[in-house]
């Protein structure tokens, strides 16, 4: 089989982890990652990151290689996945591209530009405005320059919404029109791809039983180890779904129980929202929708009439 590039996008606890797998010891791929939690080697439990056991099957790039306290960007991640992409292809091998973050799938896809580098007096000025004004009057500032990125950008998110003003303060145009002048990394016909679209509420129930075993895993106790570190509460790592949660439980404020139900409910959460994004921006994908190992195999197989005889 000639060398090939799969895309496997899907919100969390879809299954998407196994499938690639499963694809990379059929075809003899390689796995490479795109989501932006499981890049952090301090977030192997509640990131869902492949068991070591399942990173020795098949060669996995990009997973767990990251410290929290290094903030990585869209942009950082595809300079990255960039490289390793080349490196596979240099091989000759087949990669498979799996996660759950849709703005990984858009840069590698569609491109991502190079923004001006903005200064850390914006950055400062930014983040000050943000705590002056709250999330409403500061969305509602960014939306009369940047219409695009204010509708886009997750309730919230502080991070994102400051970097989308820092841009047009220092630049005078939109963060959304730099990010629309980039060439894609593959470039069409170089990629195949599927969107996992299993049932929402099995979706919902799979979450619920995955944070459970979570915490079986060890999910208070890396959180634990994160707060020991006394990392900024801004960077993504402690952004993470469940770490907020678990950390209020580590502190003694509220019971393990809570905290749990509290993570099973922004989980589920995140699930709607990577779904409605995908729905979005990745309509023209086709869709596997059952949430079962086999039978997600055997949807894939029949969008990918060439892999009939694995």
């Amino acid at each position: 089989m000639e060398p090939r590039i799969w895309l496997i996008a899907g919100p969390t606890a879809s299954g998407k982890s196994a499938l690639a797998l499963r694809l990379a010891e059929a075809t003899g791929a390689e796995i490479v990652n795109a989501d932006s939690m499981q890049i952090y080697r301090d977030l192997r439990v509640l990131s869902a990151r492949p068991s070591r056991e399942e990173e020795a099957r098949a060669p996995h790039h990009l997973f767990g290689t990251v410290d929290a306290a290094d903030g990585w960007s869209v942009g950082r991640w595809l300079r990255a996945a960039t490289a390793v992409l080349d490196q596979i292809r240099g091989r000759g091998r087949s990669v498979v591209v799996v996660g759950g973050t849709g703005l990984y799938f858009k840069a590698l896809t569609e491109g991502l530009a190079e923004i001006p580098q903005v200064g850390p007096e914006v950055r400062a000025q930014a983040a000050a405005d943000y705590d002056l004004m709250g999330e409403s009057a500061f969305r509602g500032r960014l939306g009369v320059h940047d219409p695009a990125a204010a509708a886009r950008i997750a309730p919230g998110d502080r991070q994102r919404l400051c970097r989308a003003w820092e841009v047009y303060a220092a630049t005078g145009a939109p963060l959304s029109d730099w990010q629309r002048t980039g060439q894609p990394a593959l470039p069409d016909g170089a990629w195949t791809a599927v969107a996992l679209e299993p049932p929402r509420e099995a979706l919902y129930a799979r979450c619920d039983a995955r944070l459970e075993a979570m915490v079986a895993q060890g999910a208070v106790d890396e959180v634990a180890a994160l707060l020991a570190r006394d990392l900024d509460s801004d960077l993504p790592a402690m952004k993470a779904v469940g770490v907020r949660e678990f950390a209020a439980h580590v502190r003694g404020e509220i019971p393990l129980a809570e905290a749990v139900a509290r993570a099973q409910m922004e989980t589920r959460r995140y699930a709607k929202r990577q779904t409605t994004w995908m729905r979005g921006q990745m309509a023209g994908w086709p869709r596997v929708t059952a949430l079962h190992a086999d039978e997600q195999w055997r949807q894939f197989i029949a969008l990918e009439p060439r892999l009939t005889a694995l």
